[in-house]
């Protein structure tokens, strides 16, 4: 007999999701996991990161804890610079023009490393993220923008081993499960409705967890919330994210939080799937050495400072500006000096990418306004001001007399071969949300909490606007997870306590 009561149901199965589940069967609560999609499809777009994890640290020391393996001869060639809670709190207001909530920006910087030490003592493992975050100078590795660190074989690795995890504690897992409705009872949840290939059933549960994703993957709620234009959107993970779980809530009288017009995205291959493809994981398509390239469109015109500030706090809106562009594609341009410092993404064999000896071969090969193009790419060399280039700080190298400018490593295109990698817009997850406390309760109109209703992850809304610091998405992820389980756990205890003592 299939088991349909539970303490705890939470809804969605990728990293907020399952850290919900094992915090609260830490404490001791019986927990049900509900997948949308097949086993083979599992995990939501945690699956389809690259791993890295932002955290605030103290030092390399803070980092040794979460990863063991570094030995103390690998450390005296690491040059780590601190990124304390300020830095990182900095980061994010900075990044989102001061607009963060306040609650929930503090509580996502000030559990970062606990939660990261939590998720260790579980299991997850953590490894230095030398390919993307750091560059080799006077035989040391010296690490930059407050991202040093990434789980073990990327968002494959993260999701393996949580569900592991969540097996050996005990946790239910149905697969092809979709929840559809909540139930309550005098106000407070009672239950979910759910979907499955055969039947429909309702599972009690005391309180719910709400973590599965926002509604990128809704072609209709794209366009009526964020823009027409966002129907063409790639969509980088899981098809199974159509806002679910926000609808649920609204239902039941959730307060909308955050800004619903506003999402995360970033520049991908323009040939990437339309949807994630569960069978090429790891974030393979996107194309972040941009800061190192100048980037036009069609047309022949750049659009953005490409080199304004590190790629971690830019890539989240520079999506958007991709999209804006004619048939939503550009062309990041790159020279033989500057192509071997590319990330491992350029090289694969997924990759779009025209080569060519000279400029003008190399613009012969492209769809693009050829004459325009060629006298972007010359006015951008005359521009070039001298300087030492260093890409591992925003080193002033950039141009004088054009618009956009590029402010930092500017180098001119010169050196052939020349390299053009086509890229488009790809969507991650939606910035609206619900309105959440810090506690992870889900919030009603008058502002109070509903009665076991809890929410993580992308779900939540307040947290970023218009663009967000790299490897918070995951990390908010993990923390929010975590305090909506343990949330949730103790309504369920002192729930059935005021029952007992009734």
């Amino acid at each position: 007999m299939v088991e349909t009561n539970y303490d705890l149901i939470v809804i969605g199965a990728g990293n907020a999701a399952l850290c919900s589940a094992i915090s609260a069967r830490e404490k001791g609560a019986r927990v049900l996991v509900l997948e949308r999609g097949p086993e083979n499809k599992r995990g939501g777009n945690s699956f389809f990161t690259d791993g890295a994890i932002r955290f605030a640290y103290n030092s390399l020391e803070d980092i040794r804890k979460v990863i063991p393996e570094l030995t103390d001869k690998q450390a005296e060639l690491i040059v780590m610079p601190q990124y304390g809670q300020d830095d990182y709190l900095g980061d994010l207001m900075r990044v989102t023009g001061g607009k963060s909530d306040p609650d929930l920006a503090n509580q996502l910087v000030s559990k970062s490393y606990e939660t990261i030490a939590w998720m260790s003592n579980h299991g997850v493992k953590f490894e230095l993220n030398y390919d993307n975050q750091s560059f080799q100078k006077e035989g040391k590795w010296h690490f930059w923008g407050g991202l040093p660190v990434k789980t073990d074989n990327k968002g494959v690795g993260l999701m393996k081993q949580l569900f592991a995890r969540a097996v050996e504690l005990g946790i239910d897992v149905w697969y092809e499960s979709r929840a559809v409705s909540l139930v309550t009872e005098n106000d407070q949840i009672s239950g979910v409705v759910v979907e499955q290939p055969n039947q429909t059933v309702t599972v009690t549960a005391s309180a719910v967890v709400l973590a599965c994703g926002s509604f990128e993957a809704n072609k209709k709620m794209r366009n009526q919330y964020i823009g027409e234009e966002w129907e063409q959107a790639i969509v980088r993970g899981t098809e199974f994210n159509t806002g679910d779980g926000i609808t649920m809530a609204l239902e039941i009288g959730a307060q909308k939080y955050g800004q619903w017009d506003g999402c995360h995205s970033i520049g991908t291959d323009y040939n990437a799937p339309k949807v994630g493809d569960f069978t090429k994981p790891g974030d393979i398509f996107k194309k972040h050495s941009y800061p190192y390239s100048i980037m036009l469109n069609k047309e022949g015109f750049r659009f953005v400072d490409e080199g304004a500030d590190f790629r971690n706090y830019t890539y989240a809106k520079y999506g958007r500006e991709v999209l804006k562009q004619p048939d939503k594609v550009a062309y990041q341009i790159y020279d033989a000096r500057v192509r071997p410092m590319l990330r491992k993404e350029y090289n694969l064999e997924e990759a779009t990418v025209y080569e060519a000896d000279t400029v003008e071969a190399l613009v012969e090969k492209l769809p693009v306004d050829k004459e325009q193009f060629l006298k972007t790419i010359q006015e951008y060399n005359d521009s070039v001001q001298e300087g030492s280039y260093n890409p591992s700080e925003k080193d002033g190298k950039g141009t004088e007399g054009i618009t956009p400018p590029k402010s930092n490593w500017a180098l001119r295109i010169e050196q052939g071969p020349f390299y053009a990698f086509p890229v488009t817009c790809g969507i991650t997850f939606s910035f609206g949300g619900l309105h959440v406390n810090k506690a992870g309760e889900v919030l009603n109109a008058e502002g109070a909490p509903i009665a076991g209703l809890f929410a993580a992850g992308e779900m939540i809304g307040g947290i970023f606007y218009d663009n967000y610091p790299g490897g918070s998405g995951l990390m908010s992820g993990s923390v929010f997870g975590k305090l909506a389980g343990l949330s949730a756990a103790g309504y369920v205890f002192e729930k059935r306590k005021a029952v007992i003592n009734y």
